[in-house]
């Protein structure tokens, strides 16, 4: 049984991957931005908004409280705040980098100490970030610049996190999870939450050669 925690577990796919990890026999840690939705005896619910240092602060010292050496941990909080626009708006912009990516910075450093020996850390990013797609994904042309850049910023992270932990034995990762059926994805999307947890689980089970970007097992362009 390995010890998971998950960010965004309050719905779709963060909600999913709970259920996936609880149902294979793990032990999770689920981060919720409100009341968690769900309860297991192997689950933990902790609060926290990625847009806060102070929540940030507050639930890695939950965490650490469990006395539980951390195996794999999934970033896959996140926020589209401009869904509509077709240039950078910066409001949304300074938004959209708070969540997705200096509050998962910050999160991800702070628990480091925590984690076990051969952790593997999956950060949940997009082909909407890939800097060698695009123009070529129909789906992203022209849309949502500020949730572009910040899973383009995302991946840079998971490259230079996995050379800093390479000696110590901890892989990192990024995943594109598919096109999913959720708020963000919308229902004309071609994956269930559940089917893209379960891609997910696999890579995250089995770490393949730290500093990838990975779907379905198969490596994707940066």
């Amino acid at each position: 049984m390995k010890t998971i925690v998950i960010t965004g577990t309050d719905k779709g796919i963060g909600y999913a991957l709970c259920q996936k990890f609880l149902a294979e026999g793990h032990e999770v840690i689920a981060t919720c931005y409100g009341a968690c939705p769900h309860t297991h005896e192997r689950m933990h619910g902790v609060a926290l908004d990625l847009s806060r240092p102070e929540s940030i602060v507050s639930c890695i010292q939950e965490i650490s409280a469990f006395g539980k050496k951390i195996d794999i941990v999934i970033n896959n909080a996140g926020i589209l705040a401009d869904e509509e626009e077709t240039s950078v708006v910066a409001e949304k912009l300074r938004k959209t980098l708070e969540v997705n990516l200096i509050g998962t910075i910050d999160f991800t450093q702070r628990i480091l100490p925590l984690l076990h020996e051969g952790a593997h850390i999956v950060n949940i990013s997009s082909t909407a970030g890939s800097l060698g797609l695009v123009g070529k994904v129909s789906h992203f042309m022209g849309h949502y610049p500020a949730y572009k850049i910040s899973k383009a910023a995302l991946n840079m992270y998971t490259r230079t996190l996995a050379l800093e932990l390479k000696e110590q034995g901890v892989t990192v990762s990024s995943v594109h999870p598919g096109w999913v059926q959720t708020d963000m994805g919308g229902e004309e999307a071609t994956l269930t939450p559940e089917q893209a947890a379960d891609g997910i689980y696999q890579t995250a089970i089995d770490p393949p050669e730290t500093g990838g970007f990975w779907h379905m097992g198969e490596l994707l362009p940066w």
